[in-house]
């Protein structure tokens, strides 16, 4: 038996709960895994924002170019950008009032990580959305 520690548990804890995710860093290139990511999670039922500067709409979805600019509410902010680059998302996510941070595997910033749990955020750091949803839906 596989043993579950509270980091799978507050994964499933956000995918279960939250349903608007805004992907900053969202390539438009189909080879890249934020693009998998984006169409995985928006064949599942969620609502993925992309949040890119360089792309005006991905997948039939309006680009926004900050967390600032998207007009509906983020529940989720989903990270795609190299660790140095998270802190000033999460400083974003927090003013808009976002619910949880995820950065994607590899992506890994302490700092970031800290100020947004102590703003009541929910934080999950290297790891890859998708597949915690193929997890999940697996257990299912």
């Amino acid at each position: 038996m596989t043993e579950i520690d509270d980091s799978d548990l507050l994964a499933a804890r956000i995918l279960k709960n939250f349903g608007n995710i805004a992907m900053v860093g969202v390539s438009g290139d189909s080879w890249r895994p934020s693009y998998f990511v984006f169409n995985y999670l928006t064949e599942h039922g969620y609502n993925v924002i992309p949040v890119n500067p360089t792309i005006n709409e991905l997948l039939g979805k309006k680009s926004y170019p900050s967390l600032s600019a998207v007009p509906e509410k983020v529940e989720v902010v989903d990270i795609f950008r190299r660790s140095g680059k998270v802190l000033p998302i999460v400083e974003e996510a927090i003013k808009i009032g976002a619910k949880a941070i995820w950065m994607q595997e590899g992506i890994v910033n302490e700092e970031a990580a800290k100020l947004a749990r102590n703003a009541g955020l929910l934080v999950i750091m290297d790891r890859c959305m998708k597949k915690e949803h193929a997890k999940l839906a697996q257990k299912v």
